[in-house]
């Protein structure tokens, strides 16, 4: 990428980083009050995510100074350009909606820097902006392309049906969903989302992420999805939706994925809802790669938060003596039984994960809210796990992680 970009470009974003340091929040508030001023463009976004201290706000802000920072070594930032390709993908993000970023990108950095942001620094910006979007654009049209190119795959929102639901806990509850063409379904790698957008009454249209919960069977998807306190999505699917509720759904997406071949031990490492790309890869694993070592570690609040408990340990005793189940519940209650529906009682640990998983080969693939997550990745590297052996998903933008 930054070979598009001449030497007094590169210069001129350079020297931003500081005021970006002091102002990046006012920025990135600035730009999404811009947007969200067109009703298309503010579709596109999750506004669960702009509520409060916005963990949305502060993770654009990050990227934002990540990439000023690293104009000069863009290869850097290359996973992250794919991650965010691939939400993009999820969410049906098209060409036309760069240039509405873009303006509003430039607006809010001459608005909130004032006489600061010279002509000549909003003109290498828009320099800067348009080589990254073009790297997005190219990227995204060539994974639009091959979604709808496969095996069962399409382009664009699909309808598909509830066929079954089942309540998983008291919090979690599964949806079945089939196309409504009957059609086959594309094969997700193992970890991957689905984005669905649902139309729920007295709101403009929600869009939302889950995590694919199941095997593949070729014709159906399983979404798990916890009750959130004032969720407007997760509500309206535990409470409205029913078998025959008709959603649209985008191909799934995401980065966070089973290697296609596991080369070393697999740790699937997740707390509350986070289990649900995991309990898709550890069927992936079960059904694909026979004798590979796989340690499923789970924690929750108790046994009524408990969900696809008895799933699990039925995936690991059909894989057989390389696969372990050791579930964690933070308070068990009084007819929960250690031994039996749990391992341990407290929370997981630094100290218990190097000393009972291979920390010095296996690879941990991490899934949860964000304070299990800021917790575990870095006692993982304090344990020794180099960086490129821990992956993680996140429900929501990834700051205080990434920061971590």
């Amino acid at each position: 990428m930054a070979q598009n970009l001449d030497a007094s470009t590169i210069a001129l974003v350079k020297a931003t980083v500081p005021a970006l340091q002091a102002h990046g929040a006012d920025i990135v508030r600035e730009m999404y009050a811009r947007l969200f001023c067109n009703a298309e463009i503010r579709a596109l976004f999750n506004q669960s995510h702009q509520a409060g201290e916005s963990p949305q706000q502060k993770a654009l802000a990050a990227a934002v100074l990540a990439y000023a920072a690293n104009i000069d070594n863009l290869a850097a930032l290359l996973p992250a350009v794919e991650r965010i390709a691939q939400k993009h993908v999820g969410a049906q993000i098209q060409p036309a909606h760069y240039a509405f970023v873009g303006e509003a990108l430039l607006g809010a950095i001459a608005h909130v820097l004032g006489p600061a942001a010279t002509p000549d620094i909003l003109a290498a910006w828009g320099r800067a902006y348009q080589v990254l979007a073009d790297v997005l654009i190219g990227r995204e049209r060539a994974l639009y392309r091959e979604l709808a190119e496969a095996e069962g795959g399409w382009r664009g929102w699909r309808p598909f049906a509830i066929e079954r639901i089942t309540r998983e806990s008291a919090v979690i509850t599964s949806f079945v969903l089939r196309p409504v063409d009957n059609g086959p379904v594309l094969r997700a790698r193992p970890g991957q989302y689905l984005t669905l957008w649902l139309d729920v009454p007295g709101q403009p249209p929600v869009k939302r992420t889950y995590s694919i919960s199941g095997g593949h069977d070729g014709r159906t998807y399983r979404i798990s999805v916890k009750r959130e306190e004032r969720g407007v999505a997760s509500t309206w699917l535990h409470d409205t939706a029913t078998v025959g509720t008709v959603l649209k759904v985008a191909p799934p997406s995401g980065d966070f994925v089973l290697p296609e071949a596991p080369q070393r031990p697999i740790v699937l490492l997740s707390g509350g809802v986070g289990l649900t790309p995991m309990v898709a890869m550890l069927h992936a694993l079960v059904e694909h790669h026979p004798g590979a070592a796989v340690h499923f570690v789970h924690g929750t609040l108790d046994g009524a938060s408990h969900a696809l408990g008895e799933e699990v340990r039925g995936l690991a005793a059909r894989h057989g003596a390389t696969a372990r189940v050791t579930t964690f519940y933070q308070v068990p209650a009084p007819q929960d039984v250690a031994g039996r529906d749990y391992d341990h009682a407290g929370l997981i640990g630094g100290a218990w994960l190097a000393e009972q998983t291979p920390v010095a080969e296996a690879d941990y693939f991490l899934c949860g809210p964000r304070p299990f997550l800021r917790a575990m990745v870095p006692a993982l590297a304090r344990a020794g796990v180099s960086s490129d052996r821990i992956h993680y998903e996140f429900f929501g933008p990834a700051d205080e992680v990434l920061a971590a």
